[in-house]
């Protein structure tokens, strides 16, 4: 069972991180939470998929794990494969040039 649970919490981990970084929410709901999050910690966690990732699988690896070692195993390696799950879904290929965050006048 303790497979099962931490199969399921990879995809809930990246299901929550994809949401929360990617995607406007019912309703523009999470759009308003990015927006009000500002350009602060909060903000700036929020727009990173990978820094998010760390932070949703951390409450999972902690209830996964038994010991100490454990959970913290279990919070890197849910984290690695939700980045994982992201980076194979993303649609970008890894030879593909990432575009730029700028545009020329």
């Amino acid at each position: 069972m303790g497979t099962v649970y931490f199969i399921l919490s990879i995809l809930a981990a990246w299901r929550l991180t994809h949401l929360l970084s990617k995607e406007d929410g019912p309703f523009d709901i999470i759009f308003l939470l990015r927006k009000k999050a500002g350009a602060g910690f909060f903000g700036n966690l929020l727009d990173c998929f990978y820094c998010l990732s760390l932070w949703i699988s951390f409450p999972l690896g902690i209830w996964l794990g038994i010991d100490w070692i454990e959970k913290i195993l279990y919070w890197w390696a849910i984290s690695g494969a939700a980045c994982l799950l992201e980076q194979a879904t993303s649609g970008r290929k890894n030879n593909d040039p990432v575009p730029p965050d700028y545009q020329e006048d």
